[in-house]
Protein backbone atom coordinates (compact mmCIF):
# COMPACT_ATOMS: atom_id res chain seq x y z
CA UNK A 1 0.00 0.00 0.00
CA UNK A 2 2.97 2.05 0.90
CA UNK A 3 4.48 1.90 -2.39
CA UNK A 4 1.38 2.80 -4.27
CA UNK A 5 0.92 5.65 -2.69
CA UNK A 6 4.53 6.61 -3.29
CA UNK A 7 4.08 5.57 -7.07
CA UNK A 8 1.22 8.02 -7.03
CA UNK A 9 2.61 11.12 -4.72
CA UNK A 10 5.78 10.43 -7.43
CA UNK A 11 3.51 10.32 -10.96
CA UNK A 12 1.32 13.73 -9.56
CA UNK A 13 4.80 15.57 -8.87
CA UNK A 14 6.08 14.79 -12.44
CA UNK A 15 2.33 15.98 -14.12
CA UNK A 16 2.59 19.68 -11.63
CA UNK A 17 6.45 19.88 -12.60
CA UNK A 18 5.60 19.27 -16.59
CA UNK A 19 2.59 21.21 -16.33
CA UNK A 20 4.78 24.15 -14.92
CA UNK A 21 7.57 23.70 -17.18
CA UNK A 22 4.64 24.59 -19.93
CA UNK A 23 3.54 27.38 -18.03
CA UNK A 24 7.17 28.69 -17.39
CA UNK A 25 7.87 28.65 -21.32
CA UNK A 26 4.71 29.96 -22.28
CA UNK A 27 4.66 32.99 -19.74
CA UNK A 28 8.14 33.54 -18.30
CA UNK A 29 9.85 33.08 -21.65
CA UNK A 30 9.78 35.74 -23.36
CA UNK A 31 11.40 35.24 -26.96
CA UNK A 32 10.34 38.76 -28.42
CA UNK A 33 9.55 39.74 -32.11
CA UNK A 34 11.48 37.24 -34.20
CA UNK A 35 11.10 37.68 -37.92
CA UNK A 36 10.29 34.69 -41.10
CA UNK A 37 12.07 35.21 -43.84
CA UNK A 38 10.43 33.74 -46.55
CA UNK A 39 12.36 32.98 -49.91
CA UNK A 40 15.01 35.41 -49.73
CA UNK A 41 12.89 38.39 -48.66
CA UNK A 42 9.89 37.62 -51.10
CA UNK A 43 7.81 38.06 -47.41
CA UNK A 44 9.70 39.20 -44.10
CA UNK A 45 7.33 38.56 -41.50
CA UNK A 46 7.26 39.75 -37.82
CA UNK A 47 5.79 37.41 -35.10
CA UNK A 48 5.45 37.32 -31.60
CA UNK A 49 8.30 34.08 -30.73
CA UNK A 50 7.56 30.81 -28.65
CA UNK A 51 4.88 29.33 -31.23
CA UNK A 52 5.48 26.96 -33.69
CA UNK A 53 6.46 27.95 -37.43
CA UNK A 54 3.41 26.63 -38.78
CA UNK A 55 0.95 28.34 -35.92
CA UNK A 56 2.83 31.76 -37.10
CA UNK A 57 2.30 31.22 -40.34
CA UNK A 58 -0.73 30.68 -40.24
CA UNK A 59 -1.62 33.87 -38.32
CA UNK A 60 -0.04 35.94 -40.88
CA UNK A 61 -2.21 34.45 -43.91
CA UNK A 62 0.51 31.95 -44.90
CA UNK A 63 -0.76 28.51 -46.07
CA UNK A 64 1.09 25.80 -46.51
CA UNK A 65 -0.02 21.99 -46.61
CA UNK A 66 -0.60 20.41 -42.80
CA UNK A 67 -3.36 17.80 -42.40
CA UNK A 68 -3.14 16.97 -38.65
CA UNK A 69 -3.60 20.41 -36.81
CA UNK A 70 -0.29 20.73 -36.39
CA UNK A 71 0.59 17.68 -34.15
CA UNK A 72 3.39 16.57 -35.78
CA UNK A 73 1.63 12.90 -36.95
CA UNK A 74 1.14 13.98 -41.21
CA UNK A 75 4.36 15.16 -42.24
CA UNK A 76 2.86 17.52 -44.86
CA UNK A 77 3.82 20.39 -43.16
CA UNK A 78 7.12 20.15 -44.89
CA UNK A 79 9.55 23.66 -45.70
CA UNK A 80 13.72 24.32 -46.37
CA UNK A 81 14.77 26.05 -43.10
CA UNK A 82 17.93 28.11 -44.22
CA UNK A 83 18.83 29.16 -40.52
CA UNK A 84 17.74 30.23 -37.13
CA UNK A 85 15.40 26.78 -36.85
CA UNK A 86 17.18 24.98 -34.66
CA UNK A 87 18.18 20.76 -34.79
CA UNK A 88 15.43 18.26 -35.90
CA UNK A 89 13.48 17.03 -33.46
CA UNK A 90 12.89 13.57 -32.62
CA UNK A 91 9.35 13.91 -33.43
CA UNK A 92 10.68 14.61 -37.43
CA UNK A 93 13.00 12.11 -38.26
CA UNK A 94 10.10 9.19 -39.14
CA UNK A 95 8.94 11.95 -41.89
CA UNK A 96 12.05 13.35 -43.46
CA UNK A 97 14.22 11.35 -45.20
CA UNK A 98 18.06 11.27 -44.91
CA UNK A 99 18.21 13.52 -47.83
CA UNK A 100 15.79 15.85 -46.94
CA UNK A 101 17.88 16.40 -43.40
CA UNK A 102 20.62 17.21 -45.26
CA UNK A 103 18.92 20.04 -47.42
CA UNK A 104 17.28 21.59 -44.49
CA UNK A 105 13.58 19.96 -44.26
CA UNK A 106 11.90 20.12 -41.67
CA UNK A 107 8.23 19.93 -40.30
CA UNK A 108 7.10 23.52 -39.28
CA UNK A 109 4.81 22.01 -37.12
CA UNK A 110 7.58 20.71 -34.84
CA UNK A 111 10.23 24.02 -35.59
CA UNK A 112 9.62 26.58 -32.44
CA UNK A 113 10.21 30.05 -33.31
CA UNK A 114 12.64 31.38 -30.82
CA UNK A 115 14.64 33.31 -33.13
CA UNK A 116 14.70 35.02 -36.34
CA UNK A 117 14.22 32.28 -39.03
CA UNK A 118 14.87 31.90 -42.71
CA UNK A 119 12.85 29.43 -44.83
CA UNK A 120 12.40 28.64 -48.33
CA UNK A 121 9.04 27.06 -49.28
CA UNK A 122 7.50 26.87 -53.14
CA UNK A 123 6.57 30.02 -54.16
CA UNK A 124 2.91 29.27 -55.41
CA UNK A 125 2.09 28.71 -51.67
CA UNK A 126 2.66 32.54 -51.13
CA UNK A 127 -0.60 32.65 -53.35
CA UNK A 128 -2.60 30.17 -51.08
CA UNK A 129 -5.44 32.07 -49.33
CA UNK A 130 -8.26 31.47 -46.57
CA UNK A 131 -11.96 31.44 -48.79
CA UNK A 132 -15.61 31.30 -47.65
CA UNK A 133 -18.27 29.81 -49.30
CA UNK A 134 -21.66 28.27 -48.69
CA UNK A 135 -22.89 24.96 -49.81
CA UNK A 136 -25.03 25.08 -52.95
CA UNK A 137 -25.74 21.17 -53.48
CA UNK A 138 -24.53 17.90 -52.76
CA UNK A 139 -25.83 14.69 -54.15
CA UNK A 140 -24.28 10.53 -53.63
CA UNK A 141 -22.72 9.65 -56.63
CA UNK A 142 -21.66 6.18 -55.73
CA UNK A 143 -22.95 4.08 -52.16
CA UNK A 144 -19.83 5.81 -49.92
CA UNK A 145 -18.79 8.95 -52.47
CA UNK A 146 -20.69 12.22 -52.13
CA UNK A 147 -20.14 15.16 -55.00
CA UNK A 148 -20.51 18.02 -52.96
CA UNK A 149 -20.79 21.63 -55.21
CA UNK A 150 -19.47 24.99 -52.85
CA UNK A 151 -20.45 28.86 -54.17
CA UNK A 152 -16.97 30.63 -53.28
CA UNK A 153 -17.90 33.69 -51.22
CA UNK A 154 -15.00 35.97 -52.56
CA UNK A 155 -15.15 38.47 -54.92
CA UNK A 156 -13.15 36.98 -57.77
CA UNK A 157 -13.75 33.17 -57.20
CA UNK A 158 -10.39 31.37 -56.53
CA UNK A 159 -8.07 30.69 -59.43
CA UNK A 160 -6.46 26.70 -59.80
CA UNK A 161 -4.76 24.74 -61.91
CA UNK A 162 -6.12 21.43 -63.24
CA UNK A 163 -5.56 19.00 -60.91
CA UNK A 164 -4.76 20.87 -57.65
CA UNK A 165 -6.74 20.64 -54.60
CA UNK A 166 -8.23 22.76 -51.39
CA UNK A 167 -7.83 22.24 -47.69
CA UNK A 168 -11.03 21.95 -46.02
CA UNK A 169 -11.64 23.19 -42.69
CA UNK A 170 -13.73 20.70 -40.27
CA UNK A 171 -14.67 20.87 -36.28
CA UNK A 172 -12.86 18.06 -34.40
CA UNK A 173 -12.90 17.72 -30.73
CA UNK A 174 -9.45 19.24 -30.28
CA UNK A 175 -10.16 22.24 -32.61
CA UNK A 176 -10.66 23.03 -36.26
CA UNK A 177 -8.65 20.47 -38.57
CA UNK A 178 -7.67 20.78 -42.41
CA UNK A 179 -8.16 18.02 -44.71
CA UNK A 180 -7.25 17.84 -48.34
CA UNK A 181 -9.52 17.15 -51.01
CA UNK A 182 -8.66 17.53 -55.11
CA UNK A 183 -11.14 19.90 -57.02
CA UNK A 184 -12.93 18.22 -59.52
CA UNK A 185 -14.64 21.20 -60.66
CA UNK A 186 -13.04 22.77 -63.96
CA UNK A 187 -10.53 25.70 -63.66
CA UNK A 188 -13.15 28.15 -65.40
CA UNK A 189 -15.89 27.62 -62.68
CA UNK A 190 -14.32 30.50 -60.99
CA UNK A 191 -16.95 30.82 -58.32
CA UNK A 192 -17.13 26.90 -57.45
CA UNK A 193 -15.43 24.44 -55.79
CA UNK A 194 -16.55 20.50 -55.86
CA UNK A 195 -15.46 17.71 -54.46
CA UNK A 196 -15.96 13.58 -54.50
CA UNK A 197 -15.62 12.71 -50.74
CA UNK A 198 -15.59 8.94 -49.66
CA UNK A 199 -17.01 8.40 -46.24
CA UNK A 200 -14.55 6.98 -43.82
CA UNK A 201 -16.18 5.63 -40.70
CA UNK A 202 -14.70 6.99 -37.71
CA UNK A 203 -13.22 9.96 -39.36
CA UNK A 204 -13.16 13.86 -38.84
CA UNK A 205 -13.70 15.59 -41.97
CA UNK A 206 -15.51 12.94 -44.04
CA UNK A 207 -18.35 12.73 -42.05
CA UNK A 208 -18.67 16.47 -41.68
CA UNK A 209 -18.87 16.59 -45.17
CA UNK A 210 -20.89 14.19 -45.53
CA UNK A 211 -23.09 15.80 -43.02
CA UNK A 212 -23.18 19.46 -45.02
CA UNK A 213 -26.72 20.42 -46.23
CA UNK A 214 -27.72 23.38 -48.95
CA UNK A 215 -26.52 26.66 -47.82
CA UNK A 216 -24.49 25.80 -44.72
CA UNK A 217 -20.97 27.95 -44.52
CA UNK A 218 -17.28 26.24 -45.55
CA UNK A 219 -13.73 27.51 -45.21
CA UNK A 220 -11.05 26.58 -47.05
CA UNK A 221 -7.93 27.07 -47.88
CA UNK A 222 -5.60 26.82 -51.43
CA UNK A 223 -5.33 26.46 -54.25
CA UNK A 224 -2.27 23.58 -53.57
CA UNK A 225 -0.58 21.23 -55.67
CA UNK A 226 2.29 20.37 -58.26
CA UNK A 227 0.38 19.18 -60.91
CA UNK A 228 1.33 21.18 -64.25
CA UNK A 229 -0.76 20.55 -67.53
CA UNK A 230 1.45 20.23 -70.50
CA UNK A 231 0.37 23.12 -72.86
CA UNK A 232 1.62 21.47 -76.07
CA UNK A 233 -1.76 20.52 -77.76
CA UNK A 234 0.40 17.85 -79.32
CA UNK A 235 0.92 16.10 -76.32
CA UNK A 236 -1.60 13.57 -75.48
CA UNK A 237 -2.93 13.41 -71.62
CA UNK A 238 -3.21 10.07 -69.66
CA UNK A 239 -5.43 10.06 -66.51
CA UNK A 240 -5.76 7.27 -64.16
CA UNK A 241 -8.05 7.09 -61.59
CA UNK A 242 -9.31 5.16 -59.00
CA UNK A 243 -12.08 5.71 -56.41
CA UNK A 244 -11.75 9.71 -55.38
CA UNK A 245 -9.18 9.64 -57.32
CA UNK A 246 -11.66 10.68 -60.22
CA UNK A 247 -11.48 14.37 -58.77
CA UNK A 248 -8.54 15.62 -60.23
CA UNK A 249 -9.15 13.43 -63.66
CA UNK A 250 -12.33 15.08 -63.95
CA UNK A 251 -10.65 18.95 -63.34
CA UNK A 252 -8.10 18.05 -65.70
CA UNK A 253 -10.54 16.28 -68.14
CA UNK A 254 -12.85 18.89 -68.31
CA UNK A 255 -10.39 21.68 -68.18
CA UNK A 256 -8.70 20.21 -70.95
CA UNK A 257 -11.39 20.28 -74.00
CA UNK A 258 -12.59 23.71 -72.45
CA UNK A 259 -9.39 25.42 -74.40
CA UNK A 260 -8.49 22.31 -76.86
CA UNK A 261 -11.37 20.68 -78.38
CA UNK A 262 -9.05 18.62 -80.80
CA UNK A 263 -6.39 17.32 -77.82
CA UNK A 264 -6.22 13.79 -77.41
CA UNK A 265 -6.97 12.12 -74.00
CA UNK A 266 -7.27 8.71 -72.22
CA UNK A 267 -9.22 8.61 -69.37
CA UNK A 268 -8.65 5.30 -66.92
CA UNK A 269 -10.92 4.44 -64.39
CA UNK A 270 -10.48 1.35 -61.89
CA UNK A 271 -13.76 0.01 -59.74
CA UNK A 272 -13.99 -3.06 -57.69
CA UNK A 273 -17.84 -3.52 -58.62
CA UNK A 274 -20.45 -1.26 -60.59
CA UNK A 275 -21.81 -0.09 -57.24
CA UNK A 276 -18.38 2.19 -57.63
CA UNK A 277 -19.00 3.49 -61.14
CA UNK A 278 -19.82 7.26 -61.56
CA UNK A 279 -19.64 9.51 -63.78
CA UNK A 280 -19.42 7.03 -66.64
CA UNK A 281 -22.83 8.65 -68.53
CA UNK A 282 -21.27 11.98 -68.32
CA UNK A 283 -18.09 10.56 -70.17
CA UNK A 284 -19.81 9.23 -72.36
CA UNK A 285 -21.67 12.01 -73.73
CA UNK A 286 -18.38 14.06 -73.81
CA UNK A 287 -16.57 11.62 -75.45
CA UNK A 288 -19.86 11.85 -78.49
CA UNK A 289 -18.69 15.57 -78.49
CA UNK A 290 -14.69 14.97 -78.33
CA UNK A 291 -13.87 11.68 -80.41
CA UNK A 292 -10.20 12.46 -79.12
CA UNK A 293 -11.11 11.42 -75.87
CA UNK A 294 -11.39 7.55 -74.92
CA UNK A 295 -13.02 6.29 -71.77
CA UNK A 296 -12.24 2.98 -70.42
CA UNK A 297 -13.31 1.78 -67.16
CA UNK A 298 -12.61 -1.55 -65.59
CA UNK A 299 -13.44 -3.79 -62.87
CA UNK A 300 -11.47 -5.42 -61.03
CA UNK A 301 -13.52 -7.62 -58.99
CA UNK A 302 -16.86 -7.99 -60.45
CA UNK A 303 -20.20 -9.84 -58.71
CA UNK A 304 -21.49 -12.89 -60.40
CA UNK A 305 -24.28 -10.61 -61.22
CA UNK A 306 -22.70 -8.05 -62.94
CA UNK A 307 -21.95 -10.58 -66.02
CA UNK A 308 -23.83 -7.68 -68.39
CA UNK A 309 -20.58 -5.17 -67.62
CA UNK A 310 -19.46 -4.64 -71.05
CA UNK A 311 -16.57 -2.55 -69.52
CA UNK A 312 -12.80 -4.22 -69.28
CA UNK A 313 -12.17 -6.40 -66.15
CA UNK A 314 -8.73 -6.79 -64.23
CA UNK A 315 -6.59 -4.13 -62.53
CA UNK A 316 -6.52 -0.76 -64.15
CA UNK A 317 -2.95 -1.01 -64.87
CA UNK A 318 -3.71 -4.27 -67.65
CA UNK A 319 -6.46 -1.81 -69.41
CA UNK A 320 -3.76 1.00 -70.14
CA UNK A 321 -1.23 -1.61 -70.86
CA UNK A 322 -3.54 -3.01 -73.49
CA UNK A 323 -4.71 0.11 -75.16
CA UNK A 324 -1.85 2.35 -75.20
CA UNK A 325 0.69 1.74 -78.18
CA UNK A 326 4.45 2.86 -77.14
CA UNK A 327 6.69 5.66 -78.47
CA UNK A 328 3.51 8.50 -78.47
CA UNK A 329 4.15 11.97 -76.65
CA UNK A 330 2.30 11.71 -73.54
CA UNK A 331 1.89 13.55 -70.04
CA UNK A 332 0.07 10.79 -67.34
CA UNK A 333 -1.85 12.22 -64.27
CA UNK A 334 -2.46 9.54 -61.64
CA UNK A 335 -4.97 9.41 -58.45
CA UNK A 336 -5.62 6.48 -55.87
CA UNK A 337 -3.75 3.86 -54.11
CA UNK A 338 -0.43 3.28 -53.76
CA UNK A 339 -0.18 0.02 -55.47
CA UNK A 340 -2.32 1.09 -58.34
CA UNK A 341 -0.23 4.10 -59.01
CA UNK A 342 2.88 2.23 -58.89
CA UNK A 343 1.81 -0.16 -61.52
CA UNK A 344 0.32 2.03 -63.99
CA UNK A 345 3.49 3.80 -63.05
CA UNK A 346 5.89 0.83 -64.25
CA UNK A 347 3.17 0.44 -67.18
CA UNK A 348 3.49 4.22 -68.72
CA UNK A 349 7.71 4.20 -68.18
CA UNK A 350 7.46 1.03 -69.83
CA UNK A 351 5.46 2.63 -72.97
CA UNK A 352 8.05 5.40 -72.88
CA UNK A 353 7.31 8.00 -70.39
CA UNK A 354 9.95 9.67 -68.51
CA UNK A 355 8.97 10.15 -64.72
CA UNK A 356 9.31 13.83 -65.09
CA UNK A 357 5.99 13.25 -67.18
CA UNK A 358 4.01 11.35 -64.30
CA UNK A 359 2.39 13.52 -61.82
CA UNK A 360 0.59 10.93 -59.26
CA UNK A 361 -1.00 11.47 -55.71
CA UNK A 362 -1.32 8.29 -53.50
CA UNK A 363 -3.93 8.01 -51.01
Amino acid sequence: MLFISATVTFVGLLVIFTALLIIAERFLTNYGVCKIDINAGARVLEVEGGQSLLASLIQSKVFIPSACGGHGTCGHCKVTAQSGAGPVLPTEVTYLTRKEIRTGMRLACQVKVRRDVAIKIPEDLLNVKMFSAIVKNTRDVTHDIKELRFQVQDNGGISHRPGQYVQIQAPSPEGPVFRAYSISSPTFEKNIIELNVRIVPGGIASPYLHSLKENDPVVFTGPYGEFRLNEDPAVEIICVGGGCGMAPMKNIIYSLYHTWPLRSCWLFFGCRTTRDVFYLDEYKDLANQHPDLKVVYALSDPLPKEQVWDGERGFIHLSVDKKLVPGVKRQAFLCGPPPMIDAVTQVLIEKGLSPGDIFYDKF
